[in-house]
């Protein structure tokens, strides 16, 4: 299989046969075997019925119905599961991305590159709710996971198949998956692409998001730097919190028995104990931290590195 396209579908009924059609039309254009993974995450409306007729006249369309709404995330990891194809393409089902675009993003990858991301360079969406913010999120993950893009948020990428095969999603880190596939030593470009106005149905993103994707990205900065060995950060954290308190305790001390003053009622006394005890704490849950880590490791046989390729022969 050349290709899959994995697509995460909430109630598109009025979408999803525009853009079978679309889809169709540009893979049948390319020449290469492919397949549609379409994930219905728990649709309410007529969407699962439009797939499921969709499907019986063209087996290369897979449909995979979730009980309920679980979230892109896992509807994403759902088709990453089922997917075949040697390179994975994604995007949204609301007929904003343009499947046309599809051959940009393989003319990169075969270029050499692990992931491709698309860019919406002319947004269609409004600005202070949607751009704006949008903007903000996009140059502070670039900063924290040192994978800088113009636009995380875009749902039309390119993979290759080792990259989706060796990525673990939860919560809702997909708009994550180059930053947290950068551990590999993955090559990642980004293409402009077009972005179109909703035609129908409505968004189901708005700035309720904001507090999720900083939570989230907390996640990744920690599993890109710290997953293997928490003692570093919480034990640094305890070190510094530990000695602070030292230092401001012999500083007490100093004045209690030198300069004969009582320290029984100043503030600073309890802060001190405070950062004692804190710091202690810190390191006890970094100790904890490398434990579970290697429970995690160990139990499933993951590695802690990635291997491009091998030559032993």
């Amino acid at each position: 299989m050349d290709l899959s396209i994995v697509i995460p579908l909430y109630n598109e009924e009025e979408n999803v046969e525009l853009l079978y059609e679309q889809l169709k039309a540009t893979l049948n254009e390319l020449g290469r075997e492919y397949e549609i993974i379409i994930v219905d995450d728990g649709s309410t409306d007529r969407s699962f019925d439009v797939l499921k007729r969709l499907h019986e006249d063209d087996k290369r369309l897979k449909v995979i119905r979730f009980r309920r709404n679980f979230g892109q995330t896992a509807a994403f990891a759902a088709g990453f599961d089922r997917s075949q194809g040697q390179v994975v393409i994604t995007l949204d089902a609301d007929l904003q991305n343009d499947p046309a675009d599809i051959p940009l993003l393989l003319e990169k990858i075969e270029e050499g590159y692990d992931v491709v991301s698309g860019w919406r360079l002319h947004r269609q969406d409004p600005f202070l709710t949607r751009r704006l913010p949008s903007i903000i999120a996009n140059r502070l993950i670039s900063h924290v996971t040192g994978v800088h893009l113009h636009d995380y948020g875009c749902s039309l990428k390119a993979y290759r198949r080792e990259v989706v095969k060796n990525v673990q999603l939860y919560g809702e880190l997909h708009r994550f998956i180059p930053a947290i596939a950068s551990w590999m030593g993955i090559s990642v470009a980004e293409v402009p692409v077009r972005h179109r106005p909703r035609r129908f149905g409505k968004s189901k993103y708005g700035l309720s998001r904001t507090s999720k994707v900083l939570l989230d990205l907390l996640t990744v900065r920690f599993l890109l730097s710290y997953s293997t060995r928490p003692i570093h950060i919480f034990g640094g954290m305890g070190l510094i919190s530990f000695a602070v308190g030292i230092g401001l305790g012999g500083y007490l001390t100093f004045i209690k028995f030198v300069l004969g003053q009582n320290i029984g009622t100043r503030p600073l006394l309890l802060l001190a104990i405070l950062l004692m005890v804190l710091g202690v704490q810190l390191i006890s849950i970094g100790l904890l931290g490398e434990m579970v880590v290697r429970i995690y490791y160990e139990a499933l046989g993951k590695p802690i590195y990635a291997v491009r390729e091998v030559l032993d022969e």
